[in-house]
């Protein structure tokens, strides 16, 4: 067990759920127009680079229960420790969620929460957070293990766009923890199970596609930083 890695976590999770979370409260002010599909996407983006830098060298970076699944698969992390992780990723973007509700409002929050689109079914919901996970995990999967010193740029820059593509189609979660902090601190979980289930899934279907690009290779041992 590590408590340092653990807090490490919880801390790069708030960050990054705060500045996200905070740019949809940001962008849903009247005094304060901005093109949401601009802010709200680089804010996640940014926000994870910036979690990333700040406490990633201690956890590895995973901010995500999806990373961290597929970290426990690749055994790069212990599942002892996954367990640990998810639960402070969770805890972390409550956390965030809860700052915003107090300092903003709960409407703020709820502005956040991720559901489908118009027009889109939860289904399609489910299948396009299953797919665009699958690939947000390849990239993290790939990038810290052949590219490390990219890794912290190339993993929020495919948020970034991931954002780009989903954000009014499902809301662009990619992340339970993410969805999860919005949807309990802001009162609306009837989407929720899309975004436990899809990502969940997708994370594991990434680190399938991994081992295949690298060939049948036996996964390296111990913990290897995710961004």
């Amino acid at each position: 067990m590590n408590p340092r890695a653990y807090l490490a976590e919880l801390l790069g999770t708030f960050l990054f759920m705060m500045v996200g979370y905070m740019s949809v409260a940001a962008f849903g002010l009247e005094s304060v127009p901005a093109p949401g599909l601009l802010v709200v996407p680089f804010s996640f983006g940014l926000g994870l680079l910036a979690a990333i830098f700040a406490f990633g060298h201690v956890s590895g970076g995973h901010f995500n229960p999806a990373v961290t699944i597929a970290m426990i698969l690749d055994k790069r992390t212990k599942p002892v420790d996954g367990i640990g992780y998810i639960v402070a990723q969770i805890v972390g973007a409550i956390g965030a969620a809860a700052v915003v509700l107090i300092t903003v409002s709960k409407e703020a929050v709820a502005a956040g929460t991720t559901k489908p689109g118009t027009g889109i079914t939860d289904t399609n919901a489910l299948i396009i957070e299953t797919i665009f996970t699958a690939i947000f995990l390849v990239v993290i999967l790939t990038s810290s293990k052949r590219s490390g010193s990219m890794a912290a740029v190339a993993i929020p820059l495919t948020l970034v766009s991931i954002h780009f593509a989903l954000a009014t189609v499902t809301g662009s979660s990619v992340n339970p923890a993410r969805s999860i902090g919005s949807a309990l601190v802001g009162g609306d979980m009837n989407a929720l199970w899309i975004y436990l289930v899809g990502p969940t899934i997708g994370g594991i279907i990434g680190w399938g596609i991994f081992r295949a690009m690298e060939r049948g290779e036996a996964p390296e041992a111990g913990q290897a930083p995710a961004a």
